[in-house]
């Protein structure tokens, strides 16, 4: 029988995985009805609906590591499909990579011929980016599908043995070198693009300061939303890398309150960026309301 405490948190992980897979789950709705009835999709739509997709996967991925974690279910069965959650993780990594890219080559001006070119020809570059990204995730789980279950079910079977008696082949340098490059890889870029973005944004709405009337008044309301909605999913995926880091680390016991503090914030973003990319985004959120009280009328 589980602990209060554990009790408690699967609650909150029940909750997360609600919000997780209704929020990634209305986009796909929402961007689906719209393709249904214009018979077309634009690039962002698209791009949103890959990442929501596989931010799905993700969110019951992380569910079914919560169960595995406290004991509900059998322990091999997370370690022996981690090339599928591998996959799964690099393919939604990339996505927000992208999704990163496109906000910036859209909003922001910067007088650089190659950012010219990028601005000019991203939209038509975002079905080219997703098809790549999935060869590129495809690949690299089956090529690396070996290794990165070698070292994951090390460090599973040390989380819950103290006194693992099964022998694992350690990882080499090189291979190990390898899965960091492969992981950090997207990061670099989504981290590259967000952050120029947002001294973009922060230096556009320093010189609008002192307009405080009319429609110049409404833009720098605008540009501080999407400041703040960047600087809100910096924050999620910052801690999306840092929070596994630890507790692969082994720092913290397994089920020790900080260990699960580190796995739901974890869990958070998948679900989190999506609500505030819809709280953020006035088109996104009346195409959402409209979407939401069609269903009520149909019903």
């Amino acid at each position: 029988m589980l602990e209060s405490y554990l009790f408690v948190y699967l609650l909150f992980a029940v909750i997360q995985l609600l919000v997780g897979v209704l929020a990634n789950g209305i986009i796909v709705v929402v961007n689906g009805t719209g393709l249904i009835k214009q018979r077309k999709m634009i690039p962002l739509d698209l791009l949103l609906s890959c990442l929501a997709i596989s931010r799905i996967c993700l969110q019951l991925g992380i569910f079914c590591i919560n169960l595995n974690v406290l004991s509900l279910t059998e322990f091999t069965i997370f370690p022996d499909n981690f090339a599928i959650f591998t996959f799964v993780n690099e393919l939604g990594l990339w996505f927000a990579a992208w999704l990163s890219v496109f906000y910036c080559a859209e909003i922001a001006c910067i007088a650089q011929p190659l950012f010219f070119w990028l601005k000019m020809r991203i939209a038509k570059l975002v079905p080219w980016l997703i098809f790549g990204s999935l060869l590129y995730a495809s690949i690299i789980s089956v090529l690396h599908s070996k290794h990165t279950r070698i070292l994951f079910q090390k460090i599973w079977l040390d989380l819950f043995s103290n006194n693992a008696t099964a022998q694992i082949r350690e990882l080499s340098v090189l291979q190990r070198s390898f899965l960091v490059i492969e992981f950090s890889l997207p990061f670099l870029i989504f981290l590259f693009s967000t952050l120029l973005l947002i001294f973009f944004l922060g230096r556009h709405t320093w010189q609008m300061r002192n307009t405080v009337t009319g429609t110049r008044n409404a833009s720098m309301r605008i540009h501080i939303s999407a400041l703040l909605s960047i600087l809100s999913f910096l924050v999620f995926y910052l801690a999306y890398y840092v929070m596994p880091a630890l507790f692969f680390s082994q720092i913290f016991k397994l089920r020790n309150p900080i260990f699960l503090f580190c796995l739901f914030v974890v869990g958070s973003y998948p679900g989190g960026h999506f609500v505030i990319l819809i709280l953020g985004n006035p088109k996104l959120k009346q195409n959402v309301k409209k979407t939401l009280l069609h269903s009520k009328c149909c019903q």
